[in-house]
């Protein structure tokens, strides 16, 4: 239900947004008409179909993906024809059969308002191929649900309930036009005008969507931000969300105490698309062993810090009844390449099974949120506790411990020193008490706190400034790039990337575009190279290449941590820059 209120809220804050702009010359057309026979199917119209692109849309497939290009491209002539018929009336009499009754009868309708129901629903269900809500916060969280979750009832309720919030803003938007309409028709007697100053509106606004300026000119039009509007809905109502890093959840009390529940049975592992380290596993061959269920993606920071412990672990209790899968889910599109987890898992010496989850089907299974998280089953098949996120490990291993015991399994001694499993290079544990900046997407599709002027525009290779002072946490592109969904990528060198970060560790996710061609780049911290600040991956002068798609660790200081000036210039083009993380 807080879902459901928090999704129709964000769609009402989508008025206030610049992706609206090229629906409103369609909704305004029709603001003279009665609302019951006009305004009202075409927003329902609108409202259905985006329900259902973004359905489709939310579960990726391909086939989704090109007919929904195609329809958006048979909406524009659709459109088109429409705002065509505002300016030309007659251009619907002369439409070639078999379309020349359908486009008599909506310019008709469109100019005359007959028929006005069936033909506002038709508009309506055209404009919706045509509308693409800015990704802001709440409806990142929807979509970003509905591909991890997969598609279900649940998905398409919320994102209803979000076309619906929109329409109701539309719905005032006519309300109000359709007053001014009014107005100035009395007043002015200049109907036929306004007429074909919508039509000229709306007929500019199909041509903005099919040149992509609605991604562009648009966007630096608007003067409201709602990201901002929407983040505090998303901190006032209660959610849940995938996440990584997230803060610990165990289910069950002291594990020494011997009170953990039982939270149900151990779901299939079928669904893996392969396994390193070992053949498939399942649940029934398990049956007797303690299973230790780790959800992990290589190039997440807390998934690195973690991954100490769980090789630990898994050395330390295997010879006693202990089996560690690690279930590796990707985030980004690179770590869905097995090549690219193959070299992970050898490189951070994973030994044990590693099941391959690129479809999420395991992810789904447990219900699961969050990277990393861990699941401890006792010998019986049934989970007993999880955890989610960095730390509490001493409480992790009493788990492990406590269900081993319960199995009839011995021990070796005593439990490892916490200490002992701090980590080096990436997997070092992260200084919590001056760790000021936040994880950092830099692909439009969950970018904040971008800072170079004229915003971002994306999809398409644009030239990026980064501004002389950045304030905390704020971050900027310099050169040509091209910023896709979830990266941004390099077109000629000499691109930059800025960032203004308080914290003792900087990494960034990158990636060479030609695994044959790898990017040199220079780091800079407050204008110098690093020196004793340099991270695992960078020289004390800053010097590094990206010859791999992985997190790379360019700032590690030692002594006082404080606010600082992070810089990066690529000395190569064909970059793909990903995500900023901090410890």
């Amino acid at each position: 239900m807080f879902l459901l209120v928090l999704a129709y809220l964000g769609g009402v804050l989508t008025l206030l947004s610049p992706c609206i702009l090229p629906v409103l010359p369609f909704v305004f057309a029709r603001a003279d008409r009665p609302f019951l026979r006009s305004g009202l199917p075409l927003l329902v119209g609108m409202a259905l179909m985006f329900a259902v692109v973004a359905s489709l849309a939310a579960v990726g497939s391909q086939w989704v993906a090109q007919a929904n290009q195609i329809g958006r491209w048979i909406a524009l002539v659709v459109m088109a024809v429409f705002a065509l018929a505002l300016l030309w009336p007659a251009l619907a009499d002369r439409l070639l059969a078999p379309l020349q009754r359908a486009g008599a009868r909506l310019g008709a309708a469109a100019d005359a308002g007959q028929g006005g129901v069936l033909s506002s629903l038709l508009i309506g269900v055209a404009t919706g191929l045509l509308w693409a809500p800015c990704a802001g916060p709440i409806l990142g969280l929807i979509l970003t649900g509905a591909a991890l979750q997969g598609a279900n009832v649940g998905t398409t309720g919320l994102l209803l309930a979000y076309a619906l919030g929109a329409a109701t803003s539309l719905a005032l938007a006519v309300w109000i036009g359709g007053r001014v309409f009014t107005a100035l028709k009395q007043r002015l007697g200049v109907g036929e005008w306004i007429r074909r100053g919508l039509g000229i509106a709306a007929l500019l606004a199909v041509v903005a969507i099919a040149m992509g300026w609605d991604t562009g000119l648009l966007t630096r039009l608007s003067t409201v931000s709602t990201a901002r509007l929407e983040q505090r809905l998303l901190d006032v109502l209660p959610t849940q969300q995938p996440a990584a890093g997230a803060a610990m959840m165990m289910s069950a009390g002291d594990a020494a105490n011997g009170a953990l529940p039982v939270e149900g049975q151990m779901p299939s592992l079928a669904g893996a698309t392969a396994w390193l380290n070992s053949p498939p596993l399942d649940a029934q061959q398990l049956r007797g062993k303690v299973v230790l269920v780790d959800f992990w993606t290589y190039s997440c920071i807390n998934c690195l810090r973690a991954m100490p412990y769980v090789r630990d672990w898994a050395e330390r209790y295997k010879d006693h009844g202990l089996v560690v899968i690690g279930v590796h889910a990707p985030e980004f599109a690179f770590e869905r390449k097995l090549d690219n987890v193959q070299r992970a898992v050898a490189e951070l010496k994973v030994n044990y099974p590693v099941a391959i989850d690129n479809d999420f089907a395991i992810w789904r299974g447990f219900n699961n949120q969050y990277w990393p998280a861990h699941y401890f089953i006792d010998a019986q098949g049934r989970i007993r506790a999880h955890h989610f996120g960095e730390g509490n490990y001493a409480q992790s291993e009493q788990v492990i411990r406590q269900l081993l015991r319960e199995a009839g399994n011995s021990l070796p001694g005593d439990m490892a020193p916490a200490m002992r499993m701090a980590g080096n290079g990436v997997e070092r544990q992260a200084d919590m008490s001056s760790l000021k900046s936040p994880e950092t997407y830099i692909g439009h599709g969950r970018a904040e706190h971008f800072a170079s002027p004229g915003g971002m525009q994306a999809g398409q290779v644009s030239d990026y400034i980064v501004p002389a002072q950045l304030q905390l946490n704020q971050w900027a592109l310099g050169g040509h790039w091209i910023v896709g969904e979830e990266d941004a990528q390099l077109q000629q060198a000499g691109g930059r990337i800025a960032f203004r970060f308080h914290a003792r560790d900087l990494h960034l996710v990158l990636a060479p575009q030609d695994p044959a061609r790898p990017v040199r780049f220079r780091v800079r911290i407050d204008g110098q190279a690093p020196q004793a600040a340099a991270g695992s991956d960078v020289s004390a002068q800053g010097e590094g290449v990206v010859d791999q798609n992985r997190l790379y660790q360019l700032i590690r200081q030692d002594g006082e941590v404080r606010e600082r000036t992070f810089e990066i210039e690529f000395l190569d083009p064909g970059v793909r820059a990903y995500a900023f993380t901090f410890g």
